[in-house]
This record gives C-alpha cells, structure tokens and sequence, in this order.
C-alpha cells in the first residue's frame, strides 16, 4: 500500500509542475482549466478581494459560437455561463436557458473569459451572464446535468448576480501575413454565424473599389468555425500588397457568391454591431522561394508536424534526419501528402521509419514534384525527381530537435457522452490513450478516468475513439494521457491498481504529455440489456439538457425505417437528467434489438410529435450522429423461445468458401443453414448452400457455416434457425425434402431469417512483353468485379509494394476493359507487373500509394495471393547524348543534392 500511495504522490505531483513548466506538446493538466480557444482568461489572487461575486459583458459581435466575458469574478472559483432570455420564464426555462459555460476558472478576478457555446447563436441575442460556483469540487459544470442540484449561481444580497449584453449575430475572421506565389492566400480562420463566403479583396478596397479589389472567394461555408480555408485567386497578384479578408453572407442562398456580379445586391459582408464591415488584413509577400519552419517538438517518433511550409509550384516537405548531409536518401524518415501550390501550415508526417533516441534530429526539406504526378518519387528515382527546392543557401530545410516521449491531438467536438475521439496518437511505446476529465486538475488522479483506449502497440493511430466507462452527462474538458503498459499484462490496470501500474508517459523533462478539448454534450442516454415481462423498458438515465423524449426504435431503424421503427416513447422530460424512465411499447412480443433515441420537443408543446409530423417536429439530438443506445432485450413469458439470427454483409475475395453468421438463438438446438436468392423464388431446398454442425441449444455468435457450392460471384446469402425435429443432430432437411428438420418460425408462423449481401471480389488481368518509350504500357485486359484501377509495378515489388508503383489507369468500371493504357515513368527495360486494384473508398481516386496502402488494395484470390500478370518491357533507346552514369543510376542526382545540403545545413549553423 505504501509503494502505491507513493506513485500517487508523484502523479500529483507532475500534475501540478505541469502548470509552470510549459513544454510545448507537452502541457501541464492544470493549464487545460484555461479556455483556449484563440484566448485565455487572466487570473488574478489577492487577499485584499470580497468574496462577493461580480460579473460584467458588454453588447458585442459574435460567428455565434463564442461569447467573451469582460470581467468575472468568483471569489472561490467556479464558472461564468451564458443563459439567454428564458432566464426570465423560471422553473424548466432556468435549465433550458443555458446556451454554454466556461471551462473551470480558479478563485479571483478572470478577464475576457471566451465561453464557447453548446447551442451557437443564429440571431441577434440578449444574452445574460452569470457566475457559477463548483459546489462539489469537480471542476466540471453540472448545473443542468444536476437538476440544478449542484453548481449553482453566486448571489450577493440574496440576489443572482447577472449582466446582460446583445449579441449580434455576424462573423469573425483572421488572416496571417505569409509568402504567396500569387494564386493562392490562406485564412487561418473564420466562424460565419448563418454561413456564406469568405472573399478575398487586395488593398484597393481600403480606396474605396469595393467590386474591383475582389480578387478571389471560397466556396460556400456552413455556418459555423472554419480553419485553414485556401483560397484560389481569380485574379492572381502581381506584386506585394495587403490582402484583406472579409466573411460575406449568401443572401440569396443560391451556394454561390454573386456580390460582384449582382452589384452589391447580393451577399454582401457581415457587419458587426456597429455596422462596420468584418474584415482582417494581412501581408501577401509575393515569392518563388520555398520556405519552411519547425519548432522542437515532444513527439511518440512516429508523427512529425511542421509548423509553416511554403511550396511556390507544390510538391511535399519531407522529414530527413540528422544524417541528411551525408546521405541524402538513406535520411529520408517520411514525408507529407502532395501539397498544392501556396502556403500551408500545420502539416503532419507519418514516418515510415519512426525516430527512437531521445534528442532526435529532424531536418524539415521542402521537395518539389518535378514530374507533377502528385507522389514522392525522390527515394525510389535514387534522386532522379522530386528533389529539394533549393535558396541562395542550397536546399530549403530547417532543424529541430524531438523529444520522443508521446504525442497526439484532440479537437473540441460533439460526444453522445459515450465516446471521445482523438485525432492523432503517436506512441513510443506500448500503452494506452486514457480519458481523464476536468477533475484531474483538481488533484483527482484516478478518480479522474473515464476511460481507456485498447492496448496499442508503439506507433501511429489515427482518429482513436475511446468508449467511456463513467459516460459524460454535460459538455466538459476531456484530457488524453498517454500511459504505459508496465505490467505486460496489455490491460489498463492505472486505477485499478491505484496508480501502481500502467503509469503515465513523461517527457525528459518530467512532464506529462496530455491534450485538452472540449466534449459537447447536449444529452446521454443509458439503455442497458433488460429482460421484461410486459410491454414496458425502462430507460436507465437520460439526460436531456433542453429536455424532451427518449423514443425507443426497434432494429429496423438500422434499414432505414425511421418511423416505423417507433415502438414507444416517454412522457415529456424536462431539462436535467433523469433516472429509471419507463417507456410503453407497442406490439412487442419477441426477444429483440432495441434503440433508446433522445428526442427534442422542438415545438414547446411538450407533446411527442416526430412521427406525426413526419419528423418534421421533435428531431433527434445529434452529436456527430443522432446519438443512439441500443441494447438488447428478452421478453419473458409472452412469445419465450423463439429463435433469431443475425447476418451482416460480408466480403470474400476470389470465392466464398464459407458464410460467418453473427449471432444466432437456437431455444431447442438445431442448425443454421445458408440458403441462396433462390430461396425467394420459392426454392426452399436447391437454395440450400450449406448448414453448420448441430448446434446446441441457446445463444451462439460468430458461427462460420461451411458452403458445399461456394459462391464464385457476388449475390444474396440468407441465414436460417432449423430445427432438429427427429433427434439426430444430423441435418436431414434436404434429404428428406422437408419433412425433417424444418425452420423455426415466429408465433406469426413467418420463418426466422436474416438476408445479407456476399461480395466476391474477382478480378483476372493480362500483360503481355512490350516496348514502350517510358511514358506509357499497354495491359491487354483486365477484368475486376468491382471495378477499380490497373496499377504498373516494378520488379521490386516484392519487396517494396509502394515504392514499386510507377504508374496507374483511370479508375475503370466494373466489367472488362480492353487495350488499357497506362501512363509510366520508367527509364530502364525489365520485368514489369500489372496488378488489379480495387476502389475501398469508392472515390474513383487512386489512393493506394498516398494512404500508404491502407485504401485500394490490390484484388487478391481466395487463398490470399495478389493477381497479378507480368510481363518483359523494353524500353526503346531515345539516341541522345545523355551524361554517362558508371552502371549506377542516380548517383550524379544524388551527389548533387548532397552538395545543396550541405551548403544549406552551413548556412542554417551560422
């Protein structure tokens, strides 16, 4: 006990040195109190202050998502939030009321608080601020989600202390001075409150040439917070100038931006309270010299992000390593996606050769994509093409050191309180992503779990979501915590063994490497498997923070029956969270699948009106989808023993040789058959395409079924309970042409059966021997079931399935295609492979190299090999005088590069 309590100790205490240390990458848990976004309260202490709490916000504009507190103050910490105008209506209207809070704000005088809203505004507002204080210590406002129970507001003389404001409703935007090659200006961000545009004007506006600055528009926005918006100019710049950002509105909503065509007559700018025009200027520095930079970093070695990099012509910024001035391939740990022309910013690279020593090296380079196929070629053409954009100092780096701990990033989004992603999860070594809540910072160090990633092995994740085993109840601060797996067991033990085991990762500073966010919650609900005995479930918790119903939906919901899937709903629940709802079912006789669906009253009659409207009243709540709980339930006593199955869609390549059913019930034993379509036209038994061995009887999952005719093209498979009607536990139904071992049937004498999809994926190719000039190949056929693209390897392939594409086909349809020409980069004659891939993504782009072959496999056989067809090709000799290379290709590029570093790193040094 005294060996835990002393890990513990220091847990806390990392906890706290993280607030005054600052590493980048690597915060200290008691700065995620701050709100960060784009600006933090100031926090002042002083014993000579009150303890009466005060508060001031002043009429403002607002992109609808963020309102700023001028001052507040909460003499022993707590929350300011913003409540709009059914304050005034008492009773449910004060929950109601609460559009969103501030993250957790210690005790003292906070200015320009940033509360960022759970419900954005749309119009202009009268909007009331109000200091919360922490009543239970939690650092987590849970007014609403408490029924008022907790967290409530300060008074002084038994009033509540408020202020109110206007908020106009309108836009935000920022734009950064940065280098431009003229086509093309970045806007760092913008919030538009009912959405629109964002135009880019050059500095002839500030003349008065309102129509003829219009240099360039994006596309239409949603409404809400946009990042890193690229702008292509209809009218490149010419020279240096000021270019000036402006948010415009789509007035006519047509999804188009028509100011300079209509005159000012449509979409014109978003103006702030006092009328003026919002806008943010900037420099645009006309160049052709490619820029990059890089701060140090904590970093899991996996993942590098460069802070800036400009490309005047495109092409990608590779991740080299400290040996880049001697050897300029054997460097090379990663690079980027292809990035168009202009300037970008926070731009990552996941390594293919991870960084592991402590105080890495890694040299950012700017490379070019010089025979414009959009892929880093630089590598595989030994130097050939892709090379480095070079200045007056050689080529274009930076340098920065990595401190290889952890790394990973979580953005502010919606949750159903169930789940939090995180965006990027780089490790160094084996561990987990735990989910510690706002409590953290006020000391709780296990007690501030609320869940827990799956082991993961050292190495790249992206978009991880975690499920939560305490579910969030209220919008909150989430903080990733990269942890260890020290007990080898690969199970999170952190709290369990009460911070004994699977401690956190630290930085060779001591700190730990954690993020925050924001989870908005607007309702969670809790929906546990049940067994019932009449046509009532109950609904264990359901918070509803603008209140509502919870609608109980059965499966068919998942096929997209919406309303016919309704089966019952609850009375009208206000606001706040309520425990055991007992929800009235309609026509519920059979063990099943149910959704528990929290829904709005969105016409304020307090009536359930989503079907009869044909959902055009009482929606959903929707997180980043209509959040949902499913679970199953089991009728006792009124429809007991009937059996269910359940098939999914399933994929098989070359041929089906078998059928995986998910789950099936079996109350008296029995078999599961997959039959065919023809099963639909009638023929129950030459549908037959395989049974399993007997089964016994009750609930069984994954039962793979063995086919006696495989499928060797795609078509229906449909599962179906049989009975063992003469005792044998041998499958006779066929045999005996229905008289034994028929299907379990519901008490509507319908037959159990679940239908699914099987896609064989099929493909075959021919490549015969060939010349070509290099630039193009001739596969003589190809064939693929789905469609996709026939992809030119190289005889490396074997050993380097990326590295060997040097060309691919249009996406082609399904079917066959004759006579298909491929454009190749190939310089030398040899064996040559076309290789038919397929389109996972469904994009009818090729994605295989750039996703590092995680999308657009290539089409493999039943037994898993490629197909594949090789074939000589001889490459004609072009006659010119080309420069002697000694036998080994890419040498004088290589050597030439090397030149340009060295004098780069030199000049970097100095």
């Amino acid at each position: 006990m005294h060996r835990r309590m002393s890990v513990l100790v220091v847990a806390v205490a990392l906890v706290v040195a993280g607030a005054t240390a600052g590493v980048t990458g690597a915060v200290g848990a008691t700065s995620t109190d701050a709100e960060s976004d784009d600006a933090s309260a100031v926090s002042t202490e002083s014993t000579a202050l009150t303890h009466v709490a005060s508060v001031s916000i002043s009429n403002q504009t607002s992109g609808g998502t963020v309102v700023t507190v001028e001052e507040v103050y909460v003499p022993d910490g707590g929350f300011v939030t913003i409540h709009d105008e059914r304050l005034a209506e008492g009773g449910e209207g004060v929950l109601s009321s609460v559009r969103g809070s501030s993250q957790y704000l210690s005790p003292g005088n906070h200015s320009d608080v940033r509360v960022r809203l759970n419900d954005p505004i749309r119009d202009d507002s009268a909007v009331i601020a109000m200091p919360h204080r922490d009543s239970d210590g939690d650092r987590a406002y849970e007014f609403v989600s408490g029924n008022a129970e907790v967290d409530g507001p300060y008074t002084a003389d038994g009033e509540i202390v408020t202020d109110s404001a206007t908020v106009t409703a309108s836009a935000t935007v920022s734009i950064s001075d940065q280098p431009t090659d003229g086509t093309t200006v970045l806007v760092d961000r913008t919030e538009l409150a009912n959405g629109g545009f964002v135009t880019i004007h050059d500095s002839s506006v500030l003349d008065g040439a309102t129509f003829e600055s219009v240099r360039g528009s994006s596309e239409k926005l949603d409404a809400g917070i946009h990042s890193d918006i690229r702008i292509t100019l209809d009218e490149p710049l010419e020279n240096d100038d000021t270019v000036v950002a402006m948010p415009h509105r789509d007035t006519d909503d047509d999804g188009s931006y028509d100011f300079v065509t209509s005159d000012g007559g449509d979409d014109g700018p978003y103006t702030d309270a006092d009328g003026s025009i919002v806008t943010d200027a900037g420099s645009a520095v006309l160049t052709d010299t490619a820029d990059v930079t890089m701060a140090d970093d904590v970093s899991g070695g996996n993942l590098v992000t460069v802070d800036e990099v400009f490309l005047p012509n495109g092409g990608f910024v590779t991740a080299h390593d400290g040996n880049v001035s001697e050897d300029a391939l054997g460097s090379v740990r990663g690079t980027s996606e292809y990035l168009g022309p202009g300037y970008h910013e926070t731009v990552h690279i996941v390594l293919d050769d991870p960084f592991t020593g402590d105080n890495a090296t890694v040299v950012p380079m700017a490379h070019t994509d010089t025979n414009n196929n959009e892929q880093y070629d630089f590598v595989r053409s030994e130097g050939r093409n892709d090379g480095p954009y070079t200045d007056d100092n050689g080529a274009v780096i930076d340098q920065a050191t990595l401190d290889i701990a952890a790394g990973f990033h979580v953005d502010t989004q919606p949750s159903d309180g169930v789940t939090v992603t995180v965006d990027h999860v780089d490790l160094s070594e084996d561990g987990y992503v735990t989910i510690h809540d706002s409590s953290l910072n006020a000391g709780e160090v296990t007690g501030s779990v609320r869940g827990s990633s799956a082991y993961l092995e050292a190495g790249y994740y992206d978009s991880v979501t975690i499920t939560l085993d305490d579910p969030l109840r209220q919008s909150t601060t989430v903080i990733p915590m990269a942890h260890r797996e020290t007990d080898g067991d690969e199970s999170y033990d952190f709290v369990t063994s009460e911070g004994a085991d699977d401690g956190p990762v630290t930085t060779s500073e001591g700190e730990l490497v954690i993020d925050s966010a924001t989870a908005t919650v607007l309702s969670q609900v809790s929906f546990e498997p049940q067994t019932t005995s009449d046509t009532n479930v109950t609904v264990q918790s359901a918070t509803l923070h603008d209140g509502g119903f919870v609608t109980i939906h059965d499966a068919s919901l998942l096929e997209g029956a919406v309303f016919d899937s309704v089966r019952g709903t609850s009375e009208y629940l206000g606001p706040g969270t309520h425990e055991d709802v007992t929800v009235a079912l309609d026509e519920f006789e059979e063990s099943s699948t149910l959704i528990a669906m929290p829904h709005l009253d969105t016409n304020g009659n307090q009536q359930y009106d989503f079907v009869a409207s044909e959902g055009a009243n009482d929606g959903p709540y929707v997180a980043k989808d209509i959040v949902v709980a499913p679970a199953m339930v089991d009728v006792s006593g009124m429809g007991q023993g009937s059996a269910r199955v359940t098939l999914n869609n399933q994929t098989a390549n070359g041929a089906a040789g078998s059928v995986t059913v998910s789950s099936a019930t079996l109350p008296e034993g029995g078999f599961l058959t997959i039959h065919d379509g023809t099963l639909l036209d009638g023929d129950a038994l030459g549908s037959v395409r395989g049974t399993s061995d007997y089964l016994e009887a009750g609930d069984h999952s994954d039962i793979e079924v063995s086919l006696d005719e495989p499928y060797t093209a795609s078509g229906s498979i449909i599962a179906m309970p049989h009975r063992d009607t003469n005792g044998n536990e041998a499958y006779d139904f066929v045999s005996s042409e229905g008289e034994a071992d028929a299907p379990y049937t519901t008490s509507d004498d319908e037959i159990v059966l679940d239908p699914a999809a099987l896609t064989v994926r099929s493909a075959s190719v021919d490549f015969e021997d060939q010349e070509t000039d290099g630039d193009s190949v001739t596969v003589a056929s190809v064939t693929m079931s789905q469609g996709g693209f026939v992809t030119i390897h190289d005889d490396t392939v074997g050993d380097d399935a990326i590295g060997s594409v040097v060309g691919t086909s249009d996406y082609l349809a399904a079917g066959q295609s004759s006579n298909v020409e491929v454009d190749v980069d190939i310089s030398a004659s040899g064996q040559y492979f076309a290789m038919p891939h397929l389109d996972t993504n469904d994009n009818e782009a090729y994605d295989f190299v750039s996703s590092e072959g995680s999308a657009d496999g290539p089409y493999t056989t039943e037994g898993g090999d490629i197909v594949l067809a090789g074939a000589q090709v001889t490459v004609e000799e072009s006659g010119g005088d080309g420069t002697e290379t000694g036998g080994q290709p890419g040498f004088g590029a290589v050597v030439a590069v090397l030149a340009l570093l060295g004098a780069a790193l030199l000049a970097r040094r100095s």
